[in-house]
């Protein structure tokens, strides 16, 4: 039974050894571990920070897009409302000396409204101011005045109302 004994002894002692390289082994794989998480955390956090700063680089290049977007779109408004202001105060004004009548224009067109009056009261000297129609049957008729005198062998001319 000895025999046994030792062998259980051996045995137990075995296994007390193996539990103590499996322990050390552990104890070694749990450092490897660690080590190991740390290398991945690090990888990690440095592939979010590399992601993050190239986000970043697009972001800012995306912000000066838009701001030059923006610049040419202010441009170009201002140039429109330069434009339209220009036109808005041109065509009044070249419509305005277009229609305008010049200086020697003027004094033609009162030479000639002074030739006009003339001539209109000579005409109304002649009879310009004859009250002329339409009568009856497509006949001329002549307003006179009633209560002046007649005139001729017969009394057949009576006078123009207004002379």
């Amino acid at each position: 039974m000895e025999d046994k004994t030792l062998k259980v002894g051996l045995l137990v002692e075995a296994a007390h050894a193996q539990q103590a390289m499996a322990a050390e082994t552990m104890t070694h794989l749990e450092a490897h571990v660690r080590e190991i998480d740390t290398i991945v955390r690090e990888a990690v956090r440095q592939a979010v920070i590399d992601e993050l700063q190239d986000l970043m680089q697009e972001g800012q290049r995306a912000q000066r897009a838009l701001r030059g977007v923006s610049r040419a779109a202010n441009l170009r408004v201002v140039l429109w409302s330069v434009g339209i202001t220009f036109l808005c105060t041109a065509v009044p004004l070249g419509t305005f000396f277009w229609l305008i009548p010049t200086q020697a224009e003027l004094a033609a067109m009162r030479a000639k409204r002074e030739v006009l009056a003339a001539s209109v009261a000579r005409l109304e000297q002649r009879g310009g101011r004859v009250d002329l129609r339409r009568c009856g049957s497509d006949r001329l008729c002549v307003r006179v005045d009633r209560k002046a005198p007649v005139y001729g062998a017969a009394g057949d001319y009576l006078i123009v109302k207004g002379y």
